[in-house]
């Protein structure tokens, strides 16, 4: 079934995801778009039902208010300006409107139905992926992650035989996270699962980097070299599947808000791919995954497991990494983790991990003094990570999750709490 969609054109607003959420949440299909898409970009949707103009601080771009082309008037669809006085339309707001003015637009000037859920559009999407793939075959990178296993059953829903599974250990995963995958997803749910340990190749080009946005990049565009290689020793190949989701592009800038930070699959791609891609999730929020995986049928703790970003540990190896520093974080983590569940917070939070940042601190072992490196334990709670609070741990927790890390982990003499919330920080280091 076609869901209605409401058009948002992002004319510098800091606020477009939230506007997106509040129509997804009155039961219709939102999306977010530039602010110089053509009449023609936008009838090629053919279930648009109104558009609103969103403006806000970022309207100044190099000295010049970005503004709608004309011909969009032109088009007949409803319209509802926020904060964008150039607007031709007769519903003018200053801020956020509530759900009533929502409601008013979105269901009586624009007609829309409100048809949008998870099985609607995963049947849509379903059928846009056969259109894409065809008889062709999809290669498809699977971390084990919320949002690659998410695309792998949707793919495998849609097209069946014609996956193929690639799970690349880099060196930089969580303790015995590589085992798993390939004890679920080949062992248990008999996905056509290729599994390379790349983790030398991975470390050897990371050697010496230090800054975040090169090692993602560099991590990212390996990932391809790596894909494409596979590739070659296989037929028909024509498109590479990702777990994509609006965050990622979101934080990887617009033509109107500066980038966050890049994501190894938006922002790191190399020039020449040889690849098309197929990125059923692109426009769906964290919790909407969630909610997809559940209505493919995925078990529940693979679908609301710990997330972890595409370039895995190294973003959580702060500066260049190194072997000892990388064991640090993946043996810190662990502990973490274990705590986290004995505590039964492993349910009750979003998201957790540690870090261990490129410099050492003085301390005291055996009574002697030595120079070595802190661990930081991040613990944060949000709906659609872009924004976050910090964790209130109990005391007792952290100070055994703390005694585990002094006395287990090596080249470790200091365990440190992160207090910041997303905005200032990101949930991420780097």
């Amino acid at each position: 079934m076609k869901q209605d969609l409401i058009v948002i054109l992002d004319l510098g607003s800091t606020e477009n995801t939230v506007i997106a959420r509040q129509i997804r949440s009155l039961g219709v299909y939102s999306e977010i778009h530039p602010h110089d898409i053509t009449a023609e970009e936008l009838k090629a949707f053919d279930n648009v039902k109104g558009i609103i103009l969103n403006g806000g601080e970022n309207r100044i771009v190099n000295g010049q208010a970005v503004e709608i082309r004309t011909e969009l008037y032109e088009l007949g669809f409803p319209m509802l300006s926020i904060d964008y006085p150039q607007a031709k339309c007769e519903e003018q707001f200053c801020g956020i409107p509530g759900d009533e003015v929502l409601k008013k637009f979105i269901f009586e000037e624009c007609g829309a139905q409100a048809n949008w859920n998870m099985k609607n559009f995963i049947e849509d999407q379903v059928e846009l992926i056969r259109q894409q793939v065809g008889d062709k075959k999809v290669l498809l990178a699977l971390s084990g992650g919320v949002d690659s296993s998410v695309v792998a059953a949707m793919l495998i829903k849609a097209i069946g035989k014609q996956l193929v599974c690639v799970h690349v250990n880099h060196g930089l995963m969580r303790k015995n996270e590589s085992e798993s995958v390939v004890k679920v997803f080949r062992d248990e749910l008999h996905a056509n699962l290729i599994y390379i340990d790349a983790s030398d190749r991975f470390l050897g080009k990371l050697e010496n980097v230090a800054d975040p946005e090169e090692k993602r990049k560099i991590i990212g565009s390996e990932f391809i070299r790596v894909f494409e290689e596979e590739a070659g020793k296989l037929e028909g190949i024509d498109f590479l599947g990702q777990g994509t989701i609006y965050p990622d592009i979101i934080e990887s800038g617009t033509k109107t808000a500066k980038m966050v930070k890049s994501h190894h699959n938006v922002g790191g791609l190399p020039d020449d791919l040889k690849f098309q891609l197929v990125e059923p999730l692109k426009q769906l929020f964290k919790d909407e995954v969630r909610a997809c995986g559940v209505e493919l049928g995925l078990p529940h703790d693979m679908v609301y497991r710990q997330p972890f970003p595409g370039p895995g540990l190294g973003v959580r190896c702060l500066g260049a990494i190194t072997r000892d520093r990388l064991e640090a974080v993946r043996e810190s983590d662990a502990i973490l983790r274990e705590e986290f569940a004995k505590a039964g917070l492993d349910k009750k939070v979003w998201q957790f991990f540690t870090v261990v940042p490129d410099f050492k601190s003085v301390g005291m072992k055996n009574n002697a003094r030595v120079f070595e490196y802190m661990v930081i334990i991040r613990a944060i709670n949000t709906v659609d990570a872009m924004t976050a609070t910090v964790e209130k741990v109990d005391w007792e927790v952290l100070e055994r999750i703390t005694d585990r890390i002094l006395s287990e982990v090596k080249n470790v003499n200091r365990v440190c709490y992160d207090m910041s919330p997303k905005p200032p920080a990101t949930i991420e280091f780097e």
